[in-house]
């Protein structure tokens, strides 16, 4: 017989602190801060068996989001750190970098492709669009795609 799955979203605080433990540990291991199991059990106060019981039943619900791709296109002065500029901007918008492209420079100028995953949380994408465009040695920046991912 089949067993049936069901799922439920709760607020951290409804959630038993053991299972909040597998979630950091879990984290942890993710991030590279722990190298093994055992060290990431101790760093939150779990035992590795709980850690084993519960590792895939639990995960942080930003895990599952699905934001929107927007594609957009830049034109900018070949000068050092402006990419790095463009790329923290969009950084501190809360939005992720899934593909990046430059053009070999010609007379000084590159064309800099980006598909860019975007969240709520993102705020205003044509915000952070002009934020970019203001920085010195853009020459614009574009939008031109949007796809929403359902």
């Amino acid at each position: 017989m089949e067993e049936k799955t069901s799922f439920f979203v709760l607020r951290d605080k409804a959630v038993p602190e053991v299972l909040l433990g597998v979630a950091e540990a879990k984290r942890l291991l993710e991030s590279g801060k722990a190298d093994s199991v055992q060290e990431a059990t101790e760093a939150v106060g779990i035992s590795r068996s709980s850690f084993y019981k519960y590792k895939d039943d639990i995960f942080p619900y930003h895990e599952n989001a699905k934001g929107k791709t927007i594609t957009m296109v830049i034109q900018l002065d070949d000068e050092p750190g402006l990419l790095s500029s463009i790329l923290k901007m969009i950084a501190d918008s809360h939005a992720n970098i899934l593909t990046i492209h430059q053009s070999v420079p010609v007379n000084g100028i590159a064309s800099l492709s980006l598909s860019i995953d975007v969240f709520p949380e993102t705020g205003d994408v044509e915000n952070m669009k002009n934020s970019i465009e203001s920085l010195q040695g853009i020459h614009y920046a574009k939008i031109i795609a949007k796809e929403s991912m359902e």
